[in-house]
């Protein structure tokens, strides 16, 4: 009974994998389609993009708001995981910082829209907000320090200020072709640097 029992559990353990994978491309696509399209882009481009079926799509997030919720969550912890493998990787502190705020703007314009999507779940909305500063904050205060460490920007700068500055450097930044905000971001990145 044992063997027979372990043999199963051993068969799920490929699939439990493959689900997983499967539900991190959805993820990926998903959030890829956000940023050109928007959070109301139609599922079946997502599908496309993921190279699934709609079907797969309903089955892992049944609504839109799941869907979006999802990938805000998926996109929060990539940001949060690129810290400290940047910081590592990168050539300097503030390379890395740099590398990480451009990562933290393809966020905030997947991040469009889903206030919107949100409207009637406003406590939902609050949870997501709090996982949000709770995992970034420490990431980018990290860098922050780390770059400040190195005599490569001034010190004093708060994780809080400088998202909230990209933040705003980035509102609009979809409905205005006109505007540019990445330019704005990378200048501001640059100006934390110490004068020499």
């Amino acid at each position: 009974m044992n063997g027979s029992g372990e043999g199963a559990e051993r068969a799920a353990q490929p699939r439990r994998k493959d689900a997983l994978r499967n539900k991190q491309t959805l993820l990926d696509a998903a959030a890829a389609v956000f940023v050109t399209s928007g959070v109301e882009a139609p599922v079946r481009d997502i599908a496309a993009k993921a190279g699934v079926g709609m079907g797969t799509i309903y089955r892992h997030f049944p609504t839109r708001a799941d869907l979006i919720i999802a990938v805000y969550r998926h996109q929060v912890d990539a940001c949060a995981e690129a810290g400290p493998s940047l910081l590592a990787a990168g050539p300097t502190p503030h390379v890395a910082l740099g590398r990480w705020v451009d990562l933290f703007v393809d966020f905030l314009v997947t991040k469009h829209g889903l206030a919107a999507a949100l409207r009637s779940d406003e406590a939902g909305f609050e949870t997501l907000h709090a996982y949000f500063l709770d995992r970034l904050l420490p990431v980018c205060a990290q860098l922050l320090d780390a770059a400040a460490a190195s005599g490569e920007i001034r010190s004093g700068v708060s994780a809080y200020q400088l998202m909230r500055g990209v933040g705003n450097l980035c509102i609009g930044a979809d409905s205005d072709s006109r505007y540019d905000a990445r330019r704005l971001v990378e200048l501001l990145v640059a100006g934390l640097r110490q004068p020499r």
